[in-house]
């Protein structure tokens, strides 16, 4: 069976589950692989699987430290599966068609739609190539700011961690490699006090949270906030008091007994 006629019998959202379905099995086979462990042996299919599908739907749940029991090879399939998690597979998918100039079909347009839940299909594929610009972009902006305190810290590894560090925190993944260098499991505790790390990592959480209807309308309408969608108004109206209220709470409740002068680092 063709493409072509899969899409004729399948709906759009068939197809999508479909195909998140499939880069599920595709990265578990090849987290199985003794390439992808760190000691160079066979993952068992339900510890593969798990990862592979918490990569993918970008939960950050795992049952083998990311950065101690993974290679470099498998660290790189999570973070591949993360960055498709995070963007959708028919946002992928239609991104590598448009950069390898096949032309989007109509069914495949309304596939788009219904992946990033647009409101109209005039546009999606613009928008889909504006999405992969923002995302990327902002990546590697993240990247490039936790870089120096990373490789100063971890040397030339230190590289490969701002670049996984950014787009895990940027697809709202929760995955680290920081179990080799301060316990397995122990995620960024151990960078608590580095505004270098923390801050651009706090960014990137907010700004993959938003949405990519959030940022279309943030690139249309700038600053006019009149003007956005109102599901944008109430994202951003949500997203910041989620992040200040509970912020003011914390601070005020935990250092409460302390001068501000003893809260610097």
């Amino acid at each position: 069976m063709n493409i072509e006629l899969l899409e004729k019998k399948l709906t759009s959202f068939q197809i999508i589950i479909i195909g998140f379905l499939s880069v599920i099995i595709i990265g578990a086979l090849l987290l199985m692989l003794p390439l992808s462990s760190a000691l160079g042996q066979w993952t068992s299919p339900e510890e593969a699987l798990f990862t592979s599908t918490s990569a993918v739907c970008v939960t950050g749940l795992v049952i083998r430290d990311t950065s101690s029991y993974w290679s470099a090879f498998g660290q790189l399939i999570i973070m591949l599966l993360i960055q498709i998690g995070g963007l959708g597979i028919i946002s992928v998918t239609a991104f590598i068609a448009t950069v390898s100039g096949k032309k989007i079909s109509l069914l495949q347009r309304s596939m788009l739609q219904d992946s990033i839940s647009a409101h109209h299909i005039g546009g999606i594929v613009k928008m889909t190539a504006f999405i992969f610009k923002v995302s990327f972009f902002t990546e590697a902006i993240g990247a490039v700011m936790m870089l120096p305190s990373f490789c100063s810290k971890f040397g030339i590894k230190g590289i490969w961690m701002a670049i996984f560090h950014s787009v895990s925190a940027f697809c709202n993944a929760g995955f680290d490699l920081m179990g080799n260098k301060s316990g397995a499991f122990s995620s960024l505790t151990a960078l608590s006090d580095d505004v270098t790390i923390i801050l651009p990592i706090s960014l990137l959480i907010v700004l993959g949270g938003i949405g990519f209807l959030t940022w279309d309308d943030m690139a249309v309408h700038k600053l006019n906030f009149k003007r956005y969608r109102m599901q944008s108004k109430v994202i951003l109206t949500t997203t910041f008091m989620l992040i200040t209220v509970p912020t003011a709470i914390f601070f005020f409740y935990d250092f409460s007994m302390l001068p501000l002068k003893q809260l610097q680092p």
